[in-house]
């Protein structure tokens, strides 16, 4: 089986990254695409995130429907700092039979030096590099320079149409009380409102239930 694993904040998901994901599982010709929300990143703070079982709930109600998508909470489930390593070889070690695509934006690809292993992640998974259209396309020589052939080899790259949308200016315009009707799908502008999620004044829950915007 072709798996594609989408990991993020995802706070909150929005059509941004679903459209990633499809035009990364018709590309790619993937079979499920599992979306993996992040507890503890290495590089961002965790009280700052929305509960990982509220962001979650948002991501099934996404997806509810299309059983080619999943929800894995592996890495909310994770005690400590969640790696991308550990949860490739975690998923590598339950079906070995499987071929793992990690799918990131191309931007993020200039930060992959600094990622714990990268050499192990390209060992494990192809990384799939989406390049929104319209922006510039990395600088993949320079990304070779810095992370070696072993790993610039099994960076596949495709473009996907470009939507200007972010969970970050999501949550400014719920703050600011102003609309976010079609950057999200309905399901999870109803469970914005019915959680008073990011909400001027509103205190963001420091306790994460414990893993990738």
């Amino acid at each position: 089986m072709r798996l594609g694993l989408f990991g993020g904040a995802f706070d909150p998901v929005h059509y941004g990254h679903l459209l990633l994901a499809e035009q990364c599982r018709e590309q790619c010709r993937l079979d499920e695409i599992w979306l993996i929300p992040t507890g503890q990143p290495p590089h961002k703070d965790p009280h700052e995130l929305t509960p990982g079982r509220q962001r979650a709930e948002m991501l099934e109600l996404a997806v509810a429907g299309n059983p080619t998508y999943q929800v894995s909470r592996m890495e909310l489930e994770h005690s400590g700092t969640s790696y991308t390593f550990e949860t490739l070889q975690r998923l590598h070690g339950e079906d070995a039979d499987r071929e793992l695509f990690f799918l990131i934006g191309a931007d993020s690809l200039h930060d992959l030096p600094t990622w714990r292993e990268p050499k192990r992640i390209a060992e494990l998974a192809t990384i799939v590099a989406v390049n929104r259209g319209g922006q510039p396309e990395p600088d993949f020589e320079s990304i070779r320079t810095k992370v070696g052939d072993a790993v610039a080899t099994r960076i596949q790259s495709i473009t996907i149409p470009g939507i200007e949308l972010s969970s970050s200016d999501i949550r400014s315009r719920v703050r600011q009380g102003k609309s976010i009707r079609f950057m999200t799908p309905r399901a999870i502008e109803a469970y914005i409102e019915q959680h008073k999620l990011y909400e001027a004044g509103a205190e963001t829950s420091s306790s994460q239930s414990s893993a990738c915007e």
